[in-house]
């Protein structure tokens, strides 16, 4: 089963929130949904420019439609002086009337595999229809200082201090206190260990949880 399948991807918005995966998700999700229909890729924060993908900067409705009628699939955003890509010039509700599928990374976390939130994030755009959280499963057993970005809000959420290690409990807590996302993805999930861990979280969680590897095209349903 393709991933866009397993989670449910409609067309419309779909936000990647969280860590440990959000930019593999998402052109993971574009190579599939390429199949069905046109896909535009953008960010609400900062992503890199892929090197993959055509990637248009300040582009009007036009120069989007004639993109897409060319290559299927494209990133879009604003190029900032770091180099990086942040939100399209276009808002997100035009972009999903110009393509069959929108697929945006609307947090940021540093690279590390898990994400507590501030008051002003994530930065969801309110068309989506379907918002996916995802947490490394690299995570587990590191101390919360390492493997959390905002781990001082995660110690909050939660009470752990921030030499415990995240486990599958703490991180349960910190999910239903912020309460964010329609289901949870569970990535770098290859070793015994880890699988574990997120089987444990998914019987804590009310949420689906999905668990799997997305760079070795592996996932599964847990709940």
């Amino acid at each position: 089963m393709e991933l866009w399948e397993l989670l449910g991807v409609r067309s419309g918005v779909t936000a990647l929130i969280g860590g440990g995966g959000k930019t593999t998700a998402m052109y993971t999700l574009a190579r599939e949904l390429r199949q069905k229909g046109a896909v535009i890729c953008a960010a609400t924060t900062h992503i890199a420019p892929p090197d993959h993908l055509p990637t248009l900067y300040h582009a009007c409705e036009a120069e989007v439609s004639e993109a897409l009628a060319v290559h299927g699939c494209i990133c879009l955003g604003t190029l900032t002086e770091e180099g990086k890509l942040t939100a399209p010039a276009l808002p997100a509700e035009t972009l999903a009337s110009l393509a069959d599928y929108v697929l945006m990374e609307a947090d940021g976390s540093r690279r590390l595999p898990v994400k507590a939130h501030l008051s002003h994030e994530p930065v969801i755009p309110a068309c989506a229809g379907l918002t996916v959280t995802l947490a490394g499963a690299s995570g587990f057993g590191r101390p919360v200082r390492e493997a959390v970005h905002r781990w001082e809000r995660f110690c909050q959420l939660t009470g752990a201090s921030p030499e415990d290690a995240v486990t599958a409990e703490n991180l349960s807590a910190s999910l239903t206190a912020e309460g964010f996302g329609d289901l949870i993805f569970i990535n770098q999930a290859e070793m015994p260990e880890c699988q574990a861990e997120a089987r444990c979280l998914a019987a804590l969680m009310s949420k689906p949880v999905f668990a799997g590897a997305l760079r070795g095209g592996i996932w599964e349903c847990l709940s």
